[in-house]
């Protein structure tokens, strides 16, 4: 398993430099890069709150055909809550399935991957749309102490989206409640709006209700994107 977490971990890293590379001499209408950052009032993931107060979410991700390579991030102003940076594959087939890889990382050695003090928790996922209707699969394939993954942890979420709302309901067991069994922990409403600046310029803004069952706690969650 270390081997092969740091194998995918350094993939993750150069495998959009090796595909431009490969590419230079394409001509391009756009580039195959995209970054953004959200802010958000809070952090919260599969209907857990993590961290606290405000956090800046940047990402830099590399997207050619079906492929997708990036890195995301959280970042709380307040120092001493929760620092994740993630590294993520996937690839998009164009009837609605979309499978890949993703590297949870937290704050701690690089390239421990150690089922004891590991800083990094390998997650399996798949998702496929129709309409308006997204389902979700998730599997977790390693026990990493730094992380906080037990292995064979699992999340499923399916999510509707409506003209103007999305409405969403997640289960999962491991990481995803207090007990360790499968039980429901998101379950919300969320929608967006642009908020216009000046003429040439919009905000995007984001928000969510979101309740989790299990642990018996709600919460409103605001953010905007540039």
């Amino acid at each position: 398993m270390k081997k092969l977490s740091t194998i995918f971990l350094v993939l993750a890293l150069c495998l959009p430099v090796i595909i431009n590379t490969s590419n230079a001499q394409e001509e391009e209408s756009s580039s195959p890069f995209s970054l953004g950052t959200d802010i958000v009032s809070n952090y919260v993931w599969r209907g857990t709150k993590l961290g606290s107060g405000p956090n800046i979410q940047p990402y830099v991700e590399f997207g050619i055909a079906g492929l997708t390579v990036g890195s995301w991030g959280s970042f709380a102003f307040n120092t001493s809550s929760v620092v994740e940076n993630d590294f993520y594959l996937s690839y998009g087939f164009n009837f609605g399935l979309s499978l890949g890889v993703t590297d949870y990382y937290y704050q701690g050695p690089l390239f421990d991957f150690s089922d004891s003090t590991g800083s990094h928790a390998i997650e399996i996922n798949g998702s496929y749309e129709i309409g308006g209707l997204s389902l979700s699969a998730n599997y977790i394939v390693n026990e990493a102490g730094g992380a906080a993954s037990a292995g064979s942890d699992m999340y499923f979420e399916a999510m509707y989206s409506f003209e103007n709302f999305d409405i969403f309901i997640g289960a999962g067991d491991g990481w995803h409640t207090t007990t360790g069994n499968f039980e429901v922990v998101n379950v919300g409403i969320s929608t967006s709006k642009e908020i216009k600046i000046i003429d040439k310029f919009s905000l995007p803004v984001f928000g969510s209700v979101i309740v989790n069952p299990q642990a018996e706690i709600a919460y409103v969650v605001v953010g905007f994107s540039f």
